[in-house]
C-alpha cells in the first residue's frame, strides 16, 4: 500500500500533559498536602494566639522561673524546658549507635532471606504504643537501670551530670535515689527513637551508588573498607538528619516519660538523680484540672514545644535535601 508524501510529513499529535489516572494522583496528593500544611498551620495559630495571653502577663519570667504554681501565681517552664532537653539529649545518646549499627548490619551485613523481616521487626517497633513503653521502663527497665545509674555515680561522679546527692559506697545505698531519674526516661524514650533513625539511616544507605561501591572493591577495599570510604560518607546528611528527626520525637514523648519520670519542678543538670519533668509530662499531667489562667500557661508551654520541634524536623529535611542521597544517585 502507498503512503503519500503529505501523510509522511504530517506531524504527529502529540497530546500535552499527563494521562488521567496520573492527572487524579497529583491533584489528589496536592490536596493532602495542601491540607496537611492548613491544619499544621492552623495549630500552631492556634497556640500562637492563646500563648499572648500568658506572655504578656508573665514576660520573661515564663522562661526564667522553675515553679508551677498557680496557687501563689508562680508559673515558669525553666525547670520543664531543661528537662525536655536533658531527656532528648540522653535518648538521642543511647538510640544512635544502635540505629547506626542497625542501619548498617540490615542494609550490609544481613543475608538477604531474614533482610525484609529485620526491616519489619524495626518497624514495628514504632507502632508499639508509648503506655507500653512506659509500663516496660518502670516494671523492667527501672529495677536494673538504677544500677547502672549507681556505676556511673561511682566512676563518673567527679562530673556534675553524673553526681546524686547520697553516697554510693554505703552499705545499703539510697536506690530510691536512682529512680525516676531523667536518665532512665532516656533510656525508654530512645527506644522509641530508635526505628525512626534507623529506617532514615537504612534507606539512605541503601541508595549508595553500586559503581562506587564495585570501585572500592576493585581497588582492594574489604566489605568494612568499601562501607568507611563509600557508604558513611555518602549518607552522612541521611544520618545527621535521621538522628535529628529523632531528636523531634524524643522532645515531643510525653506517655512513656510521664510513667518512667517521677515530678520535681526544679532546675537540675543530675540526670542520674530522681526527679525531673518535661513540656509535654506537665501539660499531660495538669491539663484535666487547669484553671484559666493556667490552661492558657499550659498552651504557652505548647507552643514552644511546637516551635522546638518544627525547627529540629526542618532543619534535618533541609541536611537530608542538601545531601548527596537526599539530591540524587549516582549509577
Amino acid at each position: 500500500m502507498a503512503v503519500s508524501v503529505e501523510t509522511l510529513d504530517t506531524p504527529r499529535v502529540i497530546h500535552p500533559g499527563y494521562p488521567r489516572v496520573d492527572r487524579i494522583f497529583h491533584g489528589s496528593a496536592r490536596t493532602v498536602a495542601i491540607v496537611v500544611l492548613v491544619v499544621f498551620g492552623a495549630i500552631g495559630l492556634f497556640l500562637g494566639l492563646k500563648s499572648i495571653a500568658t506572655f504578656h502577663r508573665y514576660g520573661t519570667h515564663f522562661f526564667s522561673q522553675a515553679d508551677w504554681n498557680p496557687e501563689l501565681n508562680k508559673i515558669g517552664i525553666s525547670a520543664t524546658l531543661l528537662g525536655t532537653v536533658e531527656v532528648a539529649i540522653v535518648a538521642l545518646i543511647v538510640a544512635f549507635p544502635l540505629a547506626l549499627a542497625t542501619a548498617l548490619f540490615i542494609s550490609e551485613y544481613a543475608p538477604a532471606r531474614i533482610k525484609a523481616t529485620l526491616v519489619a521487626l524495626v518497624d514495628l517497633m514504632a507502632a508499639v504504643p508509648s503506655v507500653i513503653y512506659g509500663a516496660w521502663g518502670f516494671f523492667l527497665l527501672m529495677p536494673s537501670a538504677k544500677y547502672v545509674s549507681r556505676w556511673l555515680h561511682q566512676n563518673l561522679g567527679f562530673i556534675p551530670i553524673f553526681r546524686v546527692d547520697t553516697d554510693p559506697h554505703a552499705a545499703i545505698w539510697a536506690q530510691s535515689r536512682y529512680t525516676g531519674s531523667m536518665f532512665i526516661a532516656g533510656i525508654v524514650v530512645s527506644m522509641m527513637v530508635l526505628p525512626i533513625a534507623c529506617a532514615v539511616m537504612r534507606g539512605v544507605f541503601a541508595q549508595a551508588p553500586p559503581g562506587e561501591r564495585e570501585a572500592a572493591f576493585a581497588l582492594g577495599a574489604t566489605k568494612w573498607g568499601m562501607i568507611r570510604s563509600v557508604v558513611l560518607p555518602f549518607g552522612r546528611g541521611g544520618i545527621i538528619g535521621g538522628t535529628m528527626l529523632g531528636l523531634g520525637r524524643a522532645l515531643g514523648e510525653t506517655v512513656a516519660v510521664a510513667t518512667v519520670l517521677f515530678t520535681a519542678f526544679e532546675v537540675k543538670f543530675r540526670i542520674l538523680e530522681t526527679g525531673g519533668n518535661t513540656i509535654s509530662k506537665l501539660i499531660a499531667e495538669r491539663f484535666g484540672d487547669a484553671t484559666t489562667v493556667q490552661l492558657a500557661a499550659l498552651l504557652a508551654a505548647g507552643f514552644v514545644l511546637f516551635l522546638m520541634t518544627l525547627m529540629v524536623n526542618t532543619l534535618a529535611a533541609i541536611l537530608i535535601s542538601r545531601s548527596r542521597s537526599g539530591a540524587a544517585t549516582e549509577i
